[in-house]
């Protein structure tokens, strides 16, 4: 895939707090806004047909303050087996760029919460209700904040497609009350078992053709927010190099190869966001100490 490197204006009034880009050309920005206009429309479609077919199927409707409770209680077992980084500037920073890109998304008014949790493993989880958790080990895999973006942006698309939430339903670990039923999450003092557990939780038969669309929503969030669109095929090349490392033993587990993502996502791209001009951010990046 080629990359795309360049400046674009990162929006109107909200993007006061950014830098400014220059020489930009506003045929082309009008043209790739149109773009995505069409891409957000689309998805919105796309979000109402599937709401359709779980009514159909009989999956329970839940409120949003219904879904938010289920997703506390689950990020509540991840944080029990390990704790969000104590690093306050790392947990903003990463609060306000997973915020940004979620407010892109047609599920902007949830009460999104991110956060990178310590652990070693190479990984990103998302509950519910807008709960996300990226890895201290994946974290310092990114190097650019338009990375980070790709990353966040994927885990965002699984919560506006409700996939976890389906999932968890269908096993019977929700009822139709929207209760998460007890003695699923466990306990075990092991960090990794316990992170690894709860990741199981809410990725219960997750098949791949939902963390396909998760990239491909992933890609459009980011670059209607105004990143690079290359961000996450980047990390996923990334961790795809990784080889043997024990580090992403758990991603294996409860995701597809980031070879076969990679892959598919470049199929799904094709030359679409190759004319889009967005920031990196690299010098912006937040570095963990």
């Amino acid at each position: 895939m080629k990359r795309t490197v360049g400046r674009v204006l990162f929006g109107l009034g909200l993007w006061s707090c950014f830098n400014a880009a220059s020489g930009l050309d506003l045929d082309e920005l009008k043209g790739a806004v149109g773009d995505l206009k069409k891409q957000r429309d689309s998805a919105a479609s796309t979000a109402s047909e599937l709401d359709m077919k779980a009514k159909s199927a009989g999956l329970a409707e839940y409120s949003d303050a219904e879904e938010a409770a289920i997703g506390r209680q689950i990020a509540g077992n991840l944080l029990g087996a390990a704790p969000l980084v104590k690093d306050k500037q790392l947990q903003k920073y990463v609060n306000n760029v997973g915020r940004w890109v979620a407010s892109q998304s047609e599920r902007p008014d949830l009460a999104w919460h991110f956060g990178v949790i310590d652990t070693d493993d190479i990984n990103a989880f998302a509950a519910p209700g807008g709960y996300i958790f990226v890895t201290r080990g994946l974290y310092r895999l990114l190097n650019e904040e338009s990375e980070l973006a790709g990353v966040l942006g994927h885990e965002i698309g699984h919560v506006i497609r409700k996939h976890h939430l389906k999932i968890l339903q269908k096993s019977r670990v929700v009822d139709q009350g929207g209760k998460l039923l007890g003695g699923q999450a466990g306990g075990n003092e092991n960090i990794r078992n316990l992170i690894g557990n709860g990741a199981e939780i809410v990725a219960r038969s997750l098949d791949k053709n939902a963390e396909f669309e998760a990239d491909r929503i992933a890609v459009v969030l980011a670059a209607r927010a105004g990143y690079e669109a290359f961000g996450l095929p980047q990390v996923l090349q990334e961790i795809g190099h990784s080889g043997n490392d024990d580090r992403v033993a758990l991603l294996f587990k409860t995701h597809p190869h980031p070879d076969e993502r990679f892959a598919r996502l470049g199929d799904a791209m094709d030359g679409r966001f190759d004319k889009l001009k967005g920031k990196t951010l690299a010098a912006r990046f937040y570095r963990i100490k």
